[in-house]
């Protein structure tokens, strides 16, 4: 049932209550709830964006360049690289400055950033008590670091961040020094993504595992209020010059406008109110385009509906650089060790009714890698769907007609969601259709994105659906989800491990042949297509309608602290 217009204004009543309004003009949006604002466990595309409101990288990317490039940020240039590649140098601008915060300790509560920061960071990236699903950015990359996580192992002791890590050097105040262990040109991109982020050490030490609720931030934006799961509100940075924030210029004939002094987000679960909200003018963007309303906004041939583009409403679409797969958890006894019941499953998702269901929005998947990315393999998926191969494999695994030999049963499964809405639960009963056709019965278990996220760090998860979203526009940042060293909580969340994999993965890594490393990234393609890990669902084509007042909105891959470029008309 669809919410009335007293309903959508009590809802939105109930999560303003209390809180004072953010200053105009603000930005508000809906979102997904957020888990932390520490970038060290910035895991998931909502916490990394609302982290990059608050905390600086050293780069970042350029928003209105395409294709994307690197630009610095908490830089002042790009970094110097060694002739033989295993040298960055750079220095950090000198009015990068963290806070106002009470747990800094000067007359302003404010301090500059230096280049020290930098390597408190990433080691603290590296701590093992950490557990940061982002230490693959530098596991094995920068000289030394896999010494100092060994060291922070032990959970009796503190860890000691005055080890030395030889490839993590401040060479004076504002100047940081890497070394790699061999030429890699992708760690120029790890540069921009929040993890490497610079935080200050007494920000960590005051608030302990509460610092993912605080920051201390050098950001546009500092965290006003936060009511977890419904409201979060950024004002900007007192202190900060805002030419420091690349917003691109105005559009031929577009107005300069007003950046914007504050950013609200909104947690509402249920699609049909954040669409009518967004309708009443609530929201200032619609990120996504539930299928109950579809028809009545976009149009057969794709373009945006006459009455909304009559209210000055645009829609801005493209294919996202993500991935969406059904993950299944190589420790578990039932499914780990038996590649024909993976098979079988993946032979069982039906694409096509898949992406009937969703109304254009996804196109069909035939691997890991997204259309759009160097190196991906065009040819049909072997497991694609197809119900007599799925019900034959199902006999291969041991399974016939979906009998679990050990019990006399149908064989049962389990399937964790980190969402709960409508449409995530129409999405799931389709899945628990297509198995029950090869025998399977499949039991769906739902669970808030922070609780689901938890789950998939400890390893416990039998099946998932979750999605990869591109950290930069190359294959290997797909494929390194199949690679062993990035297990859980790294970002390899189903914890495959083949160490035939492992060395196609390792030299595509190195190589400087561009040639060579296509081959290999196709190598690796084909592989985990015939090993399954994943059942590989769809990708996503995004729709973002954009309202009438919202200036310098562009699609971006990586929205990254996006509102920062963001003005009101």
């Amino acid at each position: 049932m669809k919410p009335s217009a007293a309903a959508l204004a009590l809802s939105l009543a109930a999560l303003a209550a209390g809180a004072a309004a953010p200053p105009e003009p603000c930005f508000r949006r809906p979102d997904t709830p957020i888990a932390s604002l520490d970038p060290a466990l910035a895991a998931d595309m909502p916490s990394a964006r609302a982290a990059g409101l608050v905390w600086e990288t050293p780069l970042q990317f350029d928003y209105a360049a395409r294709p994307y490039r690197l630009v610095p940020y908490a830089a002042e240039a790009m970094p110097e690289v060694s002739p033989d590649g295993l040298e960055l140098t750079f220095r950090l601008r000198d009015d990068v400055w963290f806070g106002p915060d009470p747990c800094i300790a000067t007359p302003d509560r404010r301090r500059r950033a230096t280049a020290a920061d930098f390597v408190y960071s990433v080691k603290r990236l590296a701590d093992a008590k950490v557990s940061s699903s982002g230490y693959w950015l530098v596991d094995g990359k920068v000289e030394g670091i896999g010494a100092f996580r060994e060291a922070s192992r032990d959970p009796a002791a503190p860890t000691d961040y005055s080890l030395d890590v030889p490839g993590l050097q401040a060479l004076d105040d504002r100047t940081v020094r890497i070394r790699l262990t061999r030429p890699d040109p992708e760690f120029l991109w790890a540069l921009a993504m929040p993890y490497l982020s610079l935080v200050p050490r007494e920000a960590v030490e005051a608030y302990g595992e509460q610092f993912g609720t605080h920051e201390a931030g050098s950001g546009p934006f500092t965290l006003a209020s936060w009511r977890r799961g419904h409201r979060m509100v950024f004002v900007r940075r007192p202190g900060r010059d805002p030419a420091r924030d690349r917003t691109p210029p105005p559009e031929p004939g577009e107005p300069a406008g007003t950046p914007f002094a504050s950013v609200e987000y909104l947690g509402m679960a249920d699609a049909s109110t954040r669409w009518l909200s967004f309708l009443r003018g609530a929201f200032d963007v619609a990120f996504d385009i539930s299928r109950d309303n579809w028809d009545a906004v976009i149009g057969p041939d794709g373009s945006l509906a006459p009455d909304l583009a009559a209210r000055g409403v645009r829609l801005a679409s493209e294919p996202a650089l993500e991935s969406y797969y059904l993950g299944f958890n190589m420790d578990d006894p039932v499914l780990g060790p038996n590649r024909k019941l993976r098979q079988a499953i993946s032979c069982a998702f039906d694409a096509a009714q898949w992406c009937s269901l969703n109304r254009g929005r996804v196109l069909p998947s035939n691997g890991p890698v997204p259309p759009g990315i160097d190196g991906r393999l065009e040819t049909p998926h072997p497991y694609a769907f197809d119900l007599a191969k799925a019900r034959a494999l199902m006999a291969e695994a041991g399974y016939p007609d979906g009998t679990d030999p050990a019990t006399g049963r149908r064989l049962a499964l389990t399937l964790d969601l980190g969402k709960s809405d409508q449409e995530t639960r129409e999405g799931a009963e389709l899945l628990a259709s297509f198995l029950d056709r090869i025998g399977i019965a499949l039991e769906l278990r739902f669970s808030t994105f922070p609780q689901f996220m938890r789950r998939l760090n400890k390893r416990e998860e039998q099946m998932f659906l979750v999605g990869w979203v591109a950290d930069w526009p190359d294959a290997l940042n797909f494929l390194q989800l199949f690679y062993s060293k990035n297990q859980s909580p790294g970002p390899n969340r189903v914890n495959y491990a083949s160490p035939a994999y492992d060395a196609l993965y390792e030299e595509a890594a190195r190589t400087t042949d561009p040639a060579r490393r296509l081959e290999l990234v196709r190598a690796m393609q084909d592989a985990v297509r015939e090993d399954c890990p994943w059942a590989c669902l769809y990708y996503r084509r995004e729709f973002v309608l954009v309202g009438p007042d919202i200036l310098g909105f562009r699609l971006h891959d990586f929205p990254i602290g996006a509102e920062k470029h963001w003005r009101r008309r």
